[in-house]
C-alpha cells in the first residue's frame, strides 16, 4: 500500500504521529479523568470530525465535565480535539437539537440549564412506560434474573451508607434495566431507554436533591422484586413500578433543596472568543 503524503496537508488534517505537539491553553474543557474509558475520552477514529466533536461534548455533559450554563467555547474545544471549529459548530448545533445546549446571540453556547418542567414531564412519561414494560417482563425473568436484581439492590443498600447521589442513580438505573430489559416488546424496551437518557439530560441525581429518598427506593425495589417472584397479577406489579416512580417525583417537587443547587462545582465560565457563532 503506497505511503500517504503529509507535507502539503493542513496540519489540522495530518495524523496525530505527524503533528507537532501543542501546550493546551488554560480555557479549554477539563480533560478527562484518569478512570475515564479510552472509548468515552477519545470517540473512534471512523466518525467524521464532527461526529467525534459530538460524541466527545455529549459524553463531558453525560459525564458532569461540563455542567449546567457550562460556557462551550468553540475554539478551546477544537484545539483539545485538534481539529478547524467547522466540525465543531456542526456538532454544537446538532447539540442544541437534541436540547442539550442553547446559544444565544453575542453569548455563544452553553450547556443546557435543568427544565424542571421538563424533568416531572419525563419522570411521568418513564413511570406509565417503565410500569409497563416491568409487568410484561414479570413473567420472562429467571430465578437467575431474580437473584442478579437483588443482589443490584444488595449493591444500593450498601451505599446509603458512603451515600454518592451520582453513583446511587447510576446504580438505580442498573436494577431497573435488569428488569424491564426482560419485555418481550422490543419497542416498549426502546422507549423506556430512551426516557433514561433524556432524564438524565435534566437531572444528573434526583438523589442530590433528596438523599432521604434513595432508603425508601431500595425498599420498594425488594417490594417489587417480591411481587415478581410471587407471580403476582401483572396490574400489581405495574402499579407498583410506577407508583415507585411517582413517589420520587413527588419527593423532589415537595423538596426545598430544588430551589438551589446540590452541593457541586460551579461551572467554568470562559470568554467567547469573536466570531465564535455556531
Amino acid at each position: 500500500m503506497p505511503a500517504v503524503r503529509t507535507a502539503n496537508r493542513p496540519a489540522s488534517d495530518r495524523p496525530a504521529s505527524t503533528r507537532p505537539a501543542a501546550t493546551p491553553p488554560e480555557s479549554r474543557p477539563a480533560a478527562p479523568s484518569a478512570g475515564a474509558s479510552p472509548a468515552s475520552a477519545s470517540p473512534p477514529a471512523e466518525l467524521s470530525k464532527a461526529q467525534r466533536a459530538h460524541a466527545w461534548i455529549r459524553e463531558g455533559i453525560a459525564a458532569g465535565r461540563f455542567t449546567p450554563g457550562y460556557r462551550l467555547v468553540l475554539s478551546s474545544i477544537a484545539a483539545s480535539l485538534e481539529m478547524s471549529v467547522v466540525p465543531v459548530r456542526e456538532a454544537i448545533r446538532r447539540l442544541e437539537a437534541e436540547g442539550l445546549v442553547t446559544f444565544e446571540r453575542n453569548v455563544g453556547a452553553r450547556v443546557a440549564m435543568v427544565d424542571e418542567g421538563s424533568y416531572r414531564l419525563s419522570m411521568e412519561t418513564l413511570g406509565i412506560l417503565e410500569g409497563a414494560a416491568t409487568a410484561l417482563a414479570a413473567p420472562h425473568v429467571t430465578p437467575e434474573g431474580l437473584a442478579e436484581a437483588r443482589e443490584l439492590n444488595a449493591r444500593l443498600a450498601a451505599s446509603l451508607e458512603d451515600f454518592d447521589p451520582h453513583s446511587f442513580t447510576e446504580a438505580n438505573h442498573a436494577f431497573h434495566q435488569a428488569l424491564f430489559v426482560h419485555c418481550p416488546n422490543e419497542r416498549l424496551i426502546e422507549l423506556v431507554n430512551a426516557e433514561w437518557e433524556r432524564l438524565g439530560r435534566v437531572r444528573d441525581s434526583t438523589f442530590a436533591f433528596v438523599p432521604g429518598r434513595a432508603r425508601e427506593s431500595v425498599a420498594e425495589h425488594a417490594r417489587i422484586l417480591d411481587l415478581i417472584e410471587a407471580a403476582a397479577p401483572p396490574d400489581e406489579i405495574e402499579a407498583a413500578a410506577r407508583g415507585h416512580r411517582t413517589a420520587t417525583l413527588e419527593s423532589y417537587l415537595n423538596s426545598p433543596a430544588r430551589t438551589g443547587p446540590p452541593s457541586r462545582a460551579t461551572p467554568s465560565v470562559h470568554h467567547q472568543t469573536q466570531g465564535e457563532t455556531p
